[in-house]
């Protein structure tokens, strides 16, 4: 086996992944419905589309973009679009043998998508049968893996995972995007924090992200990481504060746009990058995404970061 980008010694996964996927019916709408207004109470669907996504399916399918040698581990649905997932991932070069199947439906959501803007209403169901269980998680896999990336929707199995991970002494990342009785035991277990912009304000009471980042500061001695939509991304390394702007791109679909950050963060972490410089990389490569339908569908190339980086033009894809 080679060697690893970046000069790190040889794993046999850059990447193993521990969480959500989902398949997305999107409909594209002229406008963001409002039942307070008569004209947008009832609006016609422009266009609809099986798309692909969830957390760390979509990070995970960003990451194999990127070039990275990838693993999902996670529960599918027993139904069409848990074949559905599981093929499109598999499509990637994903490696899905951890993967495992319940008897019932898939996770999936309704998106509304306003073709002005490219944001969305999600309307989203999960079967509790679906939930991964601590004993399910490939053991050997995830601490034979260069980094692990979690979300918060199975926060025990999450916890775990990123427990086997740090013992292992590597790089575990997260997607947070809420708030539990767990989550402050989550953010401990990773090494490498990446949480939703409402989350640090909700975890310290301090409303101004950077204040919120320096009282984390005080719980965890990571890099700590808040993404910020359309204002960017900030990270605190040390006490060293970082805030790099997003790249301004005509929008088509916000959704799985922090995914593809997260992605686009784990592939620049590995290169062994100073931390503004990934935080750009993630950035663009999240820009990249906004500017296509669907989750999975909108994961860039290196190629396509790039170009965005070096400020070329760039096409939307239609809704």
């Amino acid at each position: 086996m080679t060697p690893a980008a970046g000069g790190r010694p040889p794993t046999a996964w850059d990447v193993v992944g521990v969480g959500a996927n989902s398949v997305d019916l999107v409909n594209v709408l002229p406008a963001t419905p409002d039942p307070r207004v008569a004209s947008l109470a009832k609006l016609r669907v422009r266009r609809q589309e099986i798309c692909c996504g969830g957390q760390v399916a979509t990070a995970m399918a960003a990451c194999a973009a990127l070039g990275l040698r990838v693993k999902y581990v996670g529960a599918t649905g027993s139904d069409e679009n848990g074949r559905r997932i599981r093929e499109a991932l598999a499509g990637r070069a994903i490696d899905i043998s951890d993967v495992v199947t319940r008897e019932a439906r898939n996770q999936f959501a309704v998106i509304l998508l306003d073709e002005r803007t490219g944001e969305r209403i999600v309307l989203w169901d999960r079967d509790e049968r679906l939930a991964l269980r601590a004993s399910e998680l490939p053991e050997r896999a995830l601490a034979a893996a260069a980094v692990i990336h979690v979300d918060d929707v199975d926060e025990e199995t999450a916890i775990r995972a990123a427990r086997i991970g740090r013992a292992a002494g590597r790089i575990v990342t997260s997607d947070l995007d809420r708030l539990t009785e767990r989550t402050e035991e989550l953010v401990a277990a990773v090494t490498v924090p990446i949480l939703a912009e409402h989350v640090p304000p909700a975890l310290t009471g301090e409303s101004d992200h950077e204040r919120a980042l320096r009282k984390l500061r005080r719980r965890h001695d990571g890099l700590l990481v808040v993404t910020l939509g359309p204002a960017g991304a900030m990270a605190l390394d040390g006490d060293c504060l970082h805030r790099v702007p997003a790249y301004d791109v005509p929008t088509v679909d916000t959704t799985g746009s922090g995914d593809v950050f997260r992605g686009g963060f784990i592939h620049g972490l590995l290169q062994g990058w100073p931390v503004d410089e990934v935080l750009r990389f993630a950035n663009a490569a999240a820009a990249v995404s906004c500017t296509r339908l669907g989750a999975m569908n909108g994961v860039p190339t290196t190629e396509d970061v790039s170009r965005v980086i070096a400020g070329g033009t760039w096409r939307a894809t239609a809704p």
